[in-house]
């Protein structure tokens, strides 16, 4: 019976989103808390002067005080990840463009960031376990269909990882945003350490929705039809710095990146053509009605390079004692798809992000659960958006 009562609902959510897709299409040639932190930017606002490296030289100079020469860092200092030398606090996040670094050899061979995903529900203030909910390949060409998801690639000391995430509305640059919205633990390592490395964003990666081995042999627009997005600034919580990967943490694992193309001056949302907003009101799990969830699921038995989605109706879910309630819903979407947009329809018929992917059960993939973003994500988003407000 509840399925069936979902039915209408998920249809009209997953149409929603459908719909959002850009009618022109890629072509061959790509063109947080109450007190959020903020990464520094790596790159230089329109009409500010440069270095030729993509940076102002005011942060230049700051970067170079905190030990980073840029050149050295381009060169492969990025790869030292020594604890005393890591950049972990707001103001330190430095992102500069290596061109070249994510060829399509490198992306296949990320991983997703596992140990972000094996938290377990505390028992108060959490519903019942939801039932498991099969996640559902997105249709292709992604572009039409799902444009606003993508895939986040970054390094971590593990290695190449990857995570999802989804364009957003930028209220000052309306129809320009380069806002992209994801979670705290693909950026930022939290309390066991600092911002990750050489993020950047692919939306609608792997187009066509080819296998592993066909990947291996596609073209590059079918791989990253928009191009890829560098991140130049980097906002999340407080609450993900100081304790992010402890239970604690969990309910403020929420992050907004912004972003600069690799190749070309148009804003993400003008070359893909859509940009979702973001619903701030942090309705409770009863308010919110069905949710659904995209991704790039990476680890088993998914293989990381297929757009998938879940609808469900969401319930409550605690970490920890104390600390506020999660959205949680059924799906078999496993680690690869953190990061990714949860989505609700709203009153006025839009489809608006309400959440993001953050942890599922340890050892199994039967549900996911989500931040609900209310004044500090807010604050976060506001905090990016005034950065780059022209």
């Amino acid at each position: 019976m509840r399925s069936v009562r979902l039915l209408p609902a998920a249809l009209g959510l997953a149409g929603a989103l459908a719909l959002t897709a850009t009618g022109c299409g890629p072509t061959e040639t790509p063109a947080a808390s109450d007190k959020p932190s903020a990464g520094a930017s790596s790159s230089a606002p329109a009409g500010d002067a440069g270095t030729g490296d993509g940076l102002t030289k005011d942060l230049a100079d700051k970067l170079k005080k905190r030990g980073v020469d840029l050149d050295k860092w381009k060169d492969g200092e990025w790869k030292n990840w020594d604890t005393n030398t890591w950049l972990r606090e707001a103001e330190d996040f430095v992102n500069p463009v290596i061109e070249g670094l994510w060829d399509p050899a490198r992306m296949q061979s990320a991983k997703s960031p596992d140990q972000t995903i094996t938290a377990q529900a505390g028992s108060g203030g959490s519903d019942p376990i939801p039932r498991p909910v099969k996640a559902q390949r997105e249709k292709t060409p992604y572009h039409r269909n799902a444009a606003p998801v993508g895939k986040i690639f970054f390094d971590s000391p593990q290695g190449h990882m990857v995570c999802s995430g989804t364009i957003v509305k930028d209220p000052r640059r309306p129809g320009k945003s380069n806002m992209v919205w994801t979670a705290g633990h693909c950026v930022h390592a939290g309390k066991k350490g600092g911002w990750y490395r050489n993020i950047t964003f692919v939306p609608a990666y792997n187009d066509l929705g080819k296998s592993p081995a066909a990947l291996s042999n596609a073209r590059p627009h079918e791989i990253y039809p928009y191009g890829q997005y560098w991140a130049d600034w980097a906002v999340t919580s407080g609450e993900w710095i100081q304790s992010g990967g402890t239970n604690q943490a969990w309910p403020y694992d929420y992050a907004v990146l912004h972003v600069q193309p690799q190749r070309g001056g148009k804003s993400l949302e003008e070359t893909v053509g859509v940009a979702l907003p973001v619903d701030f009101s942090a309705p409770s799990p009863a308010q919110a009605g069905t949710i659904g969830a995209w991704g790039y699921p990476q680890a088993p038995p998914y293989n990381g390079v297929i757009m998938h989605k879940c609808l469900d109706r969401g319930t409550r879910m605690t970490t920890a004692p104390a600390t506020p309630v999660m959205y949680r819903i059924g799906c078999t979407m496993t680690a690869g798809s953190s990061g990714g947009g949860w989505f609700r329809v709203l009153p006025n018929g839009k489809t608006a992000l309400v959440s993001n992917t953050s942890i599922g059960p340890a050892g199994s993939n039967g549900w996911l659960a989500g931040p609900q973003l209310g004044r500090g994500a807010k604050a976060a988003h506001e905090m990016v958006s005034k950065k780059f407000a022209r």
